[in-house]
């Protein structure tokens, strides 16, 4: 248990400093809305599944979550072992990854962080949730050849991770304009004014955006699987409530009708 603690403790540290870093980089753009619906829709959140395994699983691990918790999105144990487990043989095993963070230090600059919570560790209330930030972030990548990386982020600026999806959304370039600071007139700075595409992905931009959505959709959903349960018990707890609240007061009526 303490072990689980600290890993977990460790992991949030890292999401917060993540996104410390990008708000000191230059606090990054607005977020856009997260496609709320796509949580209780489960075959968006199976094509989440699926691109987590595929695209994030290689770097990042998810400790804390157990192949065998998918059937709860309505996979067979076949299912999740013959298109979902590359790197393990037993259903219940988590979601752990073979790369050595030592290896990973040096190649990225950083460890890459856990992603069991991500979408609960990103939220900031002047912006929006976790999952806005994640949204905006995997669909606001471009090339830049003074990064190491070959990438930056206009979500996170100077990001030291490349961009894991270009092979579905392909290569853009960021139009910047530069102009007067208006509360400055001797300096100016750069305005971004769009994305160029550069070469074609395997998505249109609708496509991709769909995709980047049930994906996000998984990580919101990974961090909480119990979350679309509590709902439901939720809305069943207040409508008992509500019916209760009008037998109480019929009752009470009846019982105090005599009373003068």
């Amino acid at each position: 248990m303490k072990k689980f603690i600290a890993t977990l403790l460790t992991s949030l540290a890292l999401g917060a400093g993540l996104v410390s870093g990008a708000k000191a980089a230059g606090g990054g753009i607005e977020w856009d809305k997260f496609p709320k619906e796509k949580m209780t829709d489960m075959a968006s959140l199976q094509n989440g599944a699926k691109l987590f395994v595929n695209y994030c699983l290689n770097c990042h691990s998810a400790a804390f979550m157990r192949y065998n918790r998918l059937q709860d999105l309505g996979l067979t144990e076949l299912q999740i072992k013959s298109n979902l487990m590359f790197a393990s043989d037993k259903v219940g095993e988590l979601m752990k990854v073979s790369l050595d963070a030592k290896q990973a230090k040096e190649w990225f600059g950083a460890v890459p962080p856990d992603l069991t919570v991500v979408a609960r560790s990103r939220a900031d209330g002047s912006k929006g949730s976790g999952a806005d930030y994640l949204y905006t972030y995997l669909r606001t990548y471009y090339r830049d050849d003074t990064k190491a990386t070959g990438w930056n982020n206009l979500a996170f600026p100077s990001v030291a991770m490349p961009h894991a999806l270009w092979e579905l959304q392909g290569q853009r370039a960021a139009k910047f304009e530069e102009v007067a600071d208006p509360h400055d007139h001797s300096k100016t700075t750069h305005v971004f004014r769009g994305f160029e595409q550069v070469t074609p992905g395997k998505l249109n931009e609708q496509e991709f955006n769909s995709a980047v959505g049930d994906l996000v959709a998984y990580l919101q959903w990974m961090g909480e699987p119990a979350q679309g349960q509590r709902f439901r018990l939720g809305v069943i707890v207040l409508l008992f409530l509500s019916v209760f609240t009008v037998i109480a007061w019929r009752l009470n009526a009846a019982f105090w009708k005599d009373v003068k």
